[in-house]
């Protein structure tokens, strides 16, 4: 059983995918960390983002520690957003997410192209969002408990640029497969949340079966 989870940034999504995971016992890959570890290899190299060149000799990650920290950072997230529209990162980064994905039993995945894209054969899709600004609160807290500073004003901006980026972007762009269910967090807690997304991965393998 593979399940896709989508959504834009501090949607809720990586929460909800591994929770899912969980509950059915199933490997899970947040896909935004291998970008993010493509992004901090830019950063520590001194690379240039603008460069698409730069950033795909930035996927070979095999010295990043997945566990850093500095992967949640914000500057780290702005650089990644900004890579991934790279159409030769993506496909440098899109044999990993299969690979994965197809293992014996299957997987969860979460991004933002994981039921359009990478696996669009998905038994249950779910796309999860929110408001800019209740993911920007999210978000503002995450990287508080993380010890890392940030300002509540900044990180809505970052948000709402990494939206738009995502969104418009040519490769790959953030959209809602044609065949998911939209979950949108907005006003529900974690575990309102996840009880939800389990329901509706209950409703599509039923409808499968």
């Amino acid at each position: 059983m593979i399940i896709a989870v989508d959504g834009p940034a501090a949607s809720g999504k990586g929460t909800i995918a591994r929770a899912l995971a969980t509950h059915y016992k199933l490997p899970h890959l947040d896909t935004g960390l291998l970008y993010r570890a493509v992004a901090l290899n830019l950063l520590r190299w001194g690379g240039d983002p603008e460069s698409e060149f730069a950033a795909v000799r930035a996927t070979d990650f095999s010295q990043i520690d997945f566990d850093d920290p500095e992967l949640k950072s914000e500057a780290v997230g702005g650089i990644a957003s900004r890579i991934s529209v790279y159409p030769a990162v993506r496909e440098a980064l899109v044999k990993r997410q299969t690979d994965f994905a197809a293992q014996t039993g299957g997987a969860v995945l979460d991004g933002r192209d994981i039921g359009t894209v990478i696996v669009p054969w998905a038994n249950a899709k779910l796309f999860v969002t929110a408001t800019p600004e209740i993911r920007a609160e999210r978000r503002f807290a995450e990287l508080k408990r993380l010890g890392i500073a940030a300002h509540y004003e900044d990180v809505l901006i970052d948000i709402q640029a990494r939206d738009d980026r995502d969104s418009n972007r040519s490769a790959a762009p953030l959209i809602m497969a044609a065949d998911a269910d939209l979950l949108d967090t907005s006003d529900m807690s974690i575990d309102a949340a996840v009880q939800r997304a389990i329901a509706l991965v209950e409703a599509r393998l039923e409808c499968s079966a």
